[in-house]
């Protein structure tokens, strides 16, 4: 029987660890009487202890070691405290890595037992020091000797990779392996919201923080106070912030509309990302507070609760920017607000996102940017309104950041500027307040935009049809020719990729999308999306300990998870994804050009016979083992034939991509310019 609270592992994750994909495991399961046993999980989902994976792993030569910061993480969530507890300790421990090195170092010098009673004092130290006195971690528990070996281990992590960056890997796992647990703040978001508060913001809130993503974009802040109800997160919010730089960091754990940690607290910003459409949000209770400004909150006008409460908080002239459901700007509950923070100046802009580009994902979410007027200074004679929906392409909202970040701070720093900003049919309009003074003060930005021109205007529609016409007709000369009615099947010998890469004649790396930035340029991630569309990498790199694993020409990527095969060959440009990072559920194939074409591997890779030999079938997904898949042995020259003939399709097929994307471009245009008048039926 293991030991208790020994480290375990799921079939997933054993997958991590040897590179392979879930159906690996389960074949391993089934045919090898020496795999390691179930320790815990359930019938469906069995967990195994991680010590006897590794050992079995190594003795299968399927495992030279198991990385570091694999190690870390499975200690982390055989903590007996939980994932979170192990997290705040870790964290604790790692700020004294941090802050006090040459004290961390004599630490470990000694044994487990004595490390944990030196720790603690020096940790209470060391927090309220970055933290003040009464911080959320004032009751943490006092370090045990069995938790120093994750404490040494995460220390030797962030000796490689830096404090910060170890304590962002491990909470990013978290996170990632408990998804509906948390509502985050995407960093594109957060990034936006920092931008709009302004450069020289010095102090800042955020009264709802969860894990402290918006108050972690800022920079230059030197002092940042966060509060969330739920203590778990103000803590690790605490450590994050402290772990990030220099800034002094104020942490509370209470609701921050009934108990206020900062009452007496003006500062330069508020970021936020509130809870929606709460009904208990003290509706009764809170009746006479004097925060309520600008109007008592309906009960079920939550948001608008916390809109004043950021307003409460802001010195003279201090910027807030709040993360809100659509339905605020419309509900007729709350248009006596909305009209007063209007006609007083409070409320400067609404900004609509894309669909999809944060949680809760199905609907566009808004940006409110609100600013605490000064006694007696005029308000501004309109409101900006700004609707990036369409610079989002379908389906890829979340990698529309970099697009809606310049759109957006293009017309906000000209707003604040002058009280104006050019006017984009669609996109941005400054709109006079008295002309949203209505009955209903629905400050939805679509409604009051002017329409986009259709397509871009006549010319443009001329544009795409001319280059529909050309498109089409590369399509038509690169259409394959047909093959011999009566050529023989060729019977080929046959590979596996997990063989070859055995044998060196190729290498297999999984992507994360995790890592940190190669020579400080944070590079662009290939998402799984991007290579099933043959778009260019569209995703952001997430924090992690080890640099970045980067595609190269020659490399062929292929998304694991999908029923359709498909491999792409990477080309020589960052638009073909060299230089970009892999995202998760996408594996890379980096062939050794002295013994395979990459297009003759991509090609053999998209066969269906292949891919379905290849593929197991879990309860919601499709999932690739790579390794499986086979190739054909064939001599260098005669790969080079087949590989030639493979690259011909691909273009083909990117031809009919470019020509269906003309195509809808060009009838979308005609529906739109015939409906609304541009264009006349002669």
């Amino acid at each position: 029987m293991p030991e208790e609270n020994v480290a375990e592992v799921t079939a997933a994750e054993i997958a991590r660890l040897a590179g392979v994909g879930r159906a690996a495991v389960s074949n391993w399961r089934r045919r090898h009487a020496d795999f390691p046993k179930p320790v815990g999980g359930t019938e469906t989902s069995p967990s195994f202890a991680l010590s006897e994976v590794e050992d079995w792993l190594r003795a299968q030569g399927k495992l030279a070691e198991v990385p570091l910061r694999e190690r870390v993480w499975q200690q982390v969530t055989a903590h007996p405290g939980g994932a979170v507890a192990a997290l705040v300790e870790t964290g604790a421990a790692l700020l004294v890595v941090r802050d006090r090195p040459a004290d961390w170092l004599e630490l470990t010098a000694v044994t487990d037992t004595r490390m944990a009673a030196l720790l603690a004092p020096l940790r209470d130290r060391v927090l309220t020091a970055r933290l003040g006195p009464g911080h959320p971690l004032t009751a943490a528990a006092a370090p045990r000797p069995a938790g120093m070996p994750l404490l040494r281990a995460a220390a030797e992590l962030a000796a490689g990779a830096g404090a910060r960056k170890a304590f962002e890997f491990l909470l990013g796992r978290h996170l990632d392996a408990n998804p509906r647990q948390y509502t985050l703040t995407p960093e594109g978001c957060a990034a936006l919201m920092a931008a709009l508060a302004g450069p020289g913001v010095r102090t800042a809130l955020d009264p709802a923080c969860g894990t402290g993503g918006a108050l972690r974009a800022l920079t230059g802040a030197t002092a940042l106070h966060a509060q969330d109800a739920a203590p778990e997160l103000a803590a690790l919010t605490a450590l994050r912030l402290a772990l990030h730089g220099s800034a002094q960091v104020r942490a509370a754990a209470a609701d921050s509309l009934r108990g206020d940690a900062y009452p007496e607290t003006a500062v330069d910003a508020v970021l936020c990302h509130p809870p929606f459409n709460e009904r208990n949000w003290g509706h009764e209770e809170l009746a006479y507070d004097p925060r309520w400004e600008y109007g008592f909150p309906a009960r079920t006008e939550s948001e608008l609760a916390w809109i004043q409460h950021a307003l409460a908080h802001l010195r003279e002239g201090g910027t807030a920017v709040l993360l809100m459901p659509p339905a605020v700007a419309a509900r007729r509950s709350g248009r006596r607000i909305r009209a007063d923070l209007l006609r007083r100046g409070a409320l400067r802009a609404v900004v609509a996102l894309p669909a999809g580009a944060a949680p809760p994902y199905g609907i566009p979410l808004q940006l409110w940017v609100l600013r605490r007027p000064a006694p007696h200074a005029p308000a501004p004679a309109g409101l900006l309104l700004v609707d990036t929906a369409g610079l989002a392409p379908e389906g890829q909202a979340r990698a529309a950041w970099p697009a809606v970040h310049e759109a957006v701070l293009d017309a906000w720093t000209a707003y604040d500027r002058t009280g104006t900003a050019p006017e984009a049919p669609g996109v941005t309009r400054v709109v006079p307040v008295v002309e949203l003074l209505d009955d209903d003060v629905d400050l939805t930005p679509a409604r009051h935009l002017p329409p986009p021109g259709t397509g871009g205007g006549l010319a443009e529609l001329a544009a795409v049809r001319e280059r529909l016409g050309e498109s089409l007709t590369r399509a038509a000369r690169l259409t394959p020719p047909p093959a011999p009615a009566d050529a023989p099947p060729a019977r080929l010998p046959q590979t596996t990729i997990g063989e070859l890469a055995r044998a060196g004649a190729l290498l297999l790396h999984t992507g994360t999308g995790t890592g940190s930035a190669p020579g400080g340029a944070e590079p662009p991630v290939l998402t799984e999306h991007d290579v099933y569309t043959a778009a260019a990498p569209s995703g952001t790199l997430a924090a992690g300990p080890e640099e970045a694993f980067l595609a190269a020409p020659g490399d062929v990527v292929v998304p694991v998870v999908g029923a359709a095969g498909t491999a792409r060959v990477i080309g020589t440009g960052l638009a073909d994804g060299a230089g970009a990072a892999l995202g998760r559920n996408v594996q890379l194939l980096r062939p050794d050009p002295a013994a395979l074409d990459p297009w003759f591997v991509a090609g053999f890779l998209r066969g269906t016979a292949n891919t379905r030999r290849a593929s197991s079938h879990a309860s919601t997904a499709t999932r690739l083992d790579v390794r499986r898949l086979r190739l054909p042995r064939l001599p260098l020259a005669e790969q080079r034939r087949y590989g030639a003939r493979f690259r011909e399709l691909a273009e083909f097929e990117d031809a009919l991509r470019l020509t269906a994307r003309l195509g809808e471009q060009l009838v979308q245009g005609l529906y739109d310019g015939l409906s609304d008048g541009s264009v006349l039926p002669e």
